[in-house]
């Protein structure tokens, strides 16, 4: 099977979700990915969990265009989240036909985070869906080692790891860790690519990650070592959130020219491509 391509909704993340796939259709890729809940006070909500109508187009975009939806986002482990609580996201995210929830752990508490991510597993797992943990730098979930410790603990058949690079590189992981783990941990992975030096601080960190990444192969972050030792049918979600370019171009060009850099990478090291290379 050819690479399948999805659309994170951090790239365009003024697109309501009918627009995403949309934009997603006519960029050639295979799905979007959805954000539920709000992340940052000056986002837009988009309410597909209480707004029937939203849900509704949205489902008739998808049902006409053949765009999927891979993941929802966000599920946050917090030292206060009710984990009951998260159901009408994971019902929404079953609905829409996702695969996976993405999930970040955001609870200085080891022993804590896995019993909540445990308990959010048992819930995904009634609705067919699996929880996989986007380690970030600037957490105490910050790397790969930390996120494998964590799936070891909990053993849910439904967890998993979501790599994104540029965290990857930033966390500065070694792209040989990712070959001493199950290959069933990886369900999809985000894609984006940035400058090989990373900020020194905290909130410049968040920036990059937030409204400065860049296409894929603009940057200095080993995207050939990274995603050539994931398994060979993981679906890669582009997400390259980046104001500056959001001024330049229209948003279909933008995520066009994404998924035209990523599958110039993936040639790299022969990756089959679900879509063209070449306009």
């Amino acid at each position: 099977m050819p690479t399948q391509f999805s659309l994170a909704h951090l790239t365009v993340l003024d697109a309501s979700p009918p627009e995403m796939v949309d934009l997603a259709h006519q960029a050639g890729y295979d799905f979007v990915g959805l954000r539920l809940t709000t992340v940052t006070p000056t986002e837009r909500p988009w309410p597909l969990m209480t707004d029937a109508a939203l849900m509704a187009e949205t489902k008739a975009r998808m049902a006409d265009t053949g765009v999927g939806v891979l993941d929802v986002e966000l599920v946050r482990l917090t030292p206060d989240v009710d984990v009951s609580g998260l159901e009408r996201l994971v019902a929404t995210a079953a609905e829409l036909g996702a695969r996976h929830v993405l999930t970040q752990a955001h609870d200085p508490v080891f022993d804590r985070v896995a019993e909540r991510y445990a308990a959010f597993c048992d819930l995904a797992a009634q609705y067919g869906l699996t929880s996989d943990i986007e380690f970030l730098t600037w957490t105490d979930m910050r790397d790969l080692k930390t996120t494998a410790h964590l799936l070891k603990t909990v053993n849910r058949p439904n967890s998993g790891i979501c790599i994104d690079t540029l965290h990857f590189a930033r966390s500065q992981c070694r792209v040989e860790e990712i070959d001493a783990l199950p290959a069933s941990w990886f369900h999809f992975a985000q894609v984006a690519d940035a400058p090989a030096v990373a900020p020194f601080t905290r909130d410049g960190l968040i920036r990059t990650a937030r409204e400065a990444r860049l296409l894929p192969g603009e940057g200095g972050i080993d995207l050939t070592g990274i995603l050539s030792r994931l398994p060979e049918r993981t679906p890669l979600a582009i997400e390259i959130p980046n104001a500056a370019l959001a001024g330049l171009l229209p948003p279909v060009d933008r995520v066009r020219a994404a998924r035209l850099a990523l599958a110039e990478v993936l040639l790299t090291f022969v990756r089959p491509q679900s879509k063209e290379v070449l306009p």
